[in-house]
């Protein structure tokens, strides 16, 4: 299993940007592929982007297309999110997840193996 700490949320204006970092510890992270994922109270989680184990293939949300950028460094053992041009409607926390099969992460019909604990993203107006 992996384990997974997000960082990099905070408060920015609309129009911003913010750069989501994951940090992955206790397995081999370049087995894994990864995603991110929001969630506002009262609606469901949803996936933002996910990436494969290599990097070479991208998945993105209609909403955030053009906009958002996953991307992995396997070195590092990091996932990132670059957010541009932000809106209030992406206001949410933020997770990192986790599988070792992408299909998982953008169908969503089994559990995802690790999550991260969230991080918060407040876009104002």
């Amino acid at each position: 299993q992996v384990q997974l700490r997000e960082s990099g949320g905070g408060l920015v204006q609309t129009g911003g940007s913010l750069r989501l970092s994951c940090a992955a510890s206790g397995d081999t992270f370049s087995s894994y592929a990864m995603g991110w994922f929001r969630q506002v109270p009262g609606e469901e989680r949803e996936l933002v982007a996910a990436i494969n184990w290599s990097g070479q293939t991208t998945h993105y949300t209609d909403s955030v297309k053009g906009r958002f950028t996953i991307s992995r460094d396997n070195a590092k053992n990091t996932v990132d999110l670059q957010m541009n041009s932000l809106k209030p409607e992406d206001t949410a926390v933020y997770y990192c997840a986790a599988d070792r099969l992408m299909s998982i992460l953008i169908v969503g019909d089994e559990p995802i193996e690790s999550w991260g604990q969230g991080t918060q993203v407040t876009v104002s107006s």
